[in-house]
């Protein structure tokens, strides 16, 4: 199988997930957009019931409920093929640019390719690790915060402990001077 039809079939392959991908976007704007009205929402009629007092569960935060997102599935849909495609294109190249001589005749046309893929696949990884760094900035704080904490209670305690003593030698001494 010659490099051209490597190529020919990871275009293929891009062009479906793209497809996919644009299928999906318009199912999830169709979805939000009939999510609005009632009548195409529900096949029935809504009849008003009365309800028993319901126990209101606790509320949780917008963050905590979401699950996966919208961007979740770009992300894994986009964003990871891209990279991955980026890297394995690239190590392809280097491995057949070692064993077969053509290839070296045409690596420019390669390495325009690599760099085309390179470009949105390096700011991708740029922004995950933008994230990890923030990420390990948000739990650095919050181990200091954790230890601080706990260095004031145990000072808070200590300091307790020699008052409870404190009182409990006065409380002796007035014992002993009443006698």
């Amino acid at each position: 199988m010659e490099l051209i039809d490597v190529l020919t079939m990871l275009g293929i392959i891009m062009a479906g997930m793209a497809v996919i991908v644009s299928l999906i976007v318009f199912l999830q704007f169709a979805r939000q957009a009939l999510r609005g009205i009632p009548h195409l929402s529900r096949n029935t009629i809504p009849i008003r019931k009365e309800t028993k007092e319901k126990k209101e569960k606790p509320k949780m935060s917008k963050e905590a409920s979401e699950g996966i997102t919208f961007n979740d599935i770009f992300m894994f849909m986009i964003a990871v093929p891209l990279v991955l495609l980026w890297v394995g294109f690239a190590g392809f190249v280097i491995h057949s640019g070692l064993n077969k001589p053509d290839v070296l005749e045409n690596i420019e046309a390669y390495t325009t390719l690599i760099a085309i893929l390179g470009g949105p696949a390096l700011l991708i990884i740029k922004d995950a690790l933008d994230v990890w760094k923030q990420e390990q900035a948000e739990k650095t704080a919050f181990y200091k915060t954790k230890a601080q904490a706990v260095i004031d209670y145990n000072d808070a305690t200590q300091k307790q402990s020699q008052m409870i003593e404190a009182k409990a030698q006065d409380q002796e001494h007035k014992m002993e001077s009443k006698k």
